[in-house]
């Protein structure tokens, strides 16, 4: 089922602009486009959207009041040319804030946070007990490789690359080991070194300032000590 998508701007290089990027993206589907809040808001009372890129600037009724008289709104997305009302607007619940002009890029990060939270949302706690967590990889021009979290060991970096190294297999990735691990749960992975990420429960063993995975070790480093020490070594029994 495709994301219902409402764009509410008065500027029409605007809409355009999110406009063109939505139709890049093959799950999502634009349903309508308004210049202005209040025919946003006549449009809402018949129709059900998933998520709004909504302007704060409008006439008659600006974005700040458009969000307050929703009873029961839908994902907020603000696309502003200024950042002036970010921490106004996130205590209304925005899910994000995208001050224009907006970056293919900024948007799809905006876009990962609403398949997060609708996926949430729309799983009951036994599917979510059932889940096997993955995240798919570029490891040619072509392929993307699905690779299953728990099978992960070790993430290195190589300058501009990764090896992921896995239960089952080693991959080579174009990407830096701090965005990489960004995309990992908090929960399950940690980095210890400046080059590695590791699985925490992949860990067999701990001696002095390095950890030992497979057979092989690797060191912790220096600013990342602390932390590992916390999260790892206090909890031993």
């Amino acid at each position: 089922m495709k994301i219902k998508c409402l764009i509410i701007d008065d500027e029409p290089l605007a809409i355009n602009v999110i406009k063109n990027y939505l139709e890049q993206i093959e799950d999502l589907e634009l349903v309508n486009s308004f210049s202005n809040s209040i025919e946003g808001l006549n449009f809402l009372k018949s129709n059900k959207v998933d998520v709004i890129f909504l302007d704060i600037n409008m006439p008659v009724l600006d974005g700040i009041n458009f969000i307050k008289s929703l009873e029961n709104p839908p994902l907020l997305i603000i696309t502003s040319a200024y950042d002036e009302f970010a921490i106004e607007t996130y205590e209304l619940d925005v899910l994000d804030y995208l001050v224009k002009p907006i970056e293919f890029p900024r948007l799809m990060k905006a876009l990962n946070k609403v398949y997060k939270r609708l996926d949430v949302a729309n799983k009951t706690p036994q599917e979510n007990s059932k889940e096997h967590p993955f995240i798919f990889v570029k490891i040619d021009k072509k392929k993307m490789k699905k690779i299953f979290l728990d099978e992960i060991l070790v993430i290195e970096s190589l300058k501009d690359y990764l090896k992921i190294n896995t239960t089952t297999s080693k991959y080579i990735i174009h990407s830096t080991l701090s965005d990489f691990t960004n995309l990992l749960p908090e929960r399950d992975f940690i980095r210890i070194h400046r080059s590695y990420t590791i699985a925490i429960d992949k860990i067999d063993a701990v001696e002095g300032n390095s950890i030992e995975i497979e057979g092989l070790r690797y060191v912790i480093g220096r600013s990342y000590i602390d932390d590992v020490k916390q999260r790892i070594l206090n909890s031993a029994i």
